[in-house]
Formats: C-alpha cells, structure tokens, sequence
C-alpha cells in the first residue's frame, strides 16, 4: 500500500507531463479519479459493475494510517520517481509501460511492477 501511495504522491507532485497538468498544482482528487487511471476509483469496468470500488470499501485504521503516511510527505525509496505501477498477472514485467515508451521499468514489489519516467514523459 506504502509503494502505491508513492505513486500517487509522485504523480501529485512531478513538475511536467500529463500529471502535472492533471494535478493542476497538488490535487490528490484530480490524480485518483483521473479516467482510466484506478480501477478502484471507477463503479463501471469493461462495462460490468466493478465491486471493489472505493464508495463500497470499509476503510480500516491502516487505509488511514498509509493516507495519512502519504500525505505528510513520506515516501517508499525503493519506488524513487516511479508515476506508474500494474499488476501483470505473469511473472515477468515488461521492460516499457506505458506502451507509448514514456515509462521504464524500476522495480517489482509482490506482484505489482513499477516503472519510472523516461525523457519522453514530458512531452505527455
């Protein structure tokens, strides 16, 4: 939870490119509910109800612990500048994603592979 907060925290605060823009200067709001980004921010998904949206969660004390963790400004080191992170359902990552070439591998964490910002990133 710690390393996806990361994420979101990195898109929130990164200075160029489509999250910079999409933060519109420091909104969590803006960057978690930005279209196609989270699953659990959506109640539709490949048109089918999705159940484990957020609007059905009970949050528990650690959901608000790694909130509040993110938000004064703690962050994973190992997730250094990372704006993107899947779930590949295999074992392997793939060395690009987003496939437009504008995030690279970093690291694996679990099952979730996390990528970093390539020079191509500003230019979203």
């Amino acid at each position: 939870m710690r390393a996806v907060a990361t994420v979101v925290m990195n898109r929130v605060n990164v200075s160029d490119g489509e999250y910079a823009r999409v933060s519109q200067g420091g909104s969590i709001r803006n960057i978690i509910f930005q279209q196609g980004q989270f699953d659990c921010a959506t109640e539709t998904l490949r048109n089918q109800y999705n159940s484990q949206n957020i609007y059905n969660m009970n949050p528990t004390e650690i959901h608000y612990y790694i909130a509040d963790w993110a938000i004064a400004g703690n962050r994973l080191n190992e997730m250094g500048d990372c704006l993107w992170y899947l779930n590949p359902f295999k074992p392997s990552c793939d060395s690009i994603f987003p496939y437009n070439g504008s995030g690279t591998f970093h690291t694996r964490l679990g099952d979730h592979c996390f990528y970093r910002p390539t020079a191509l990133y500003s230019q979203t």
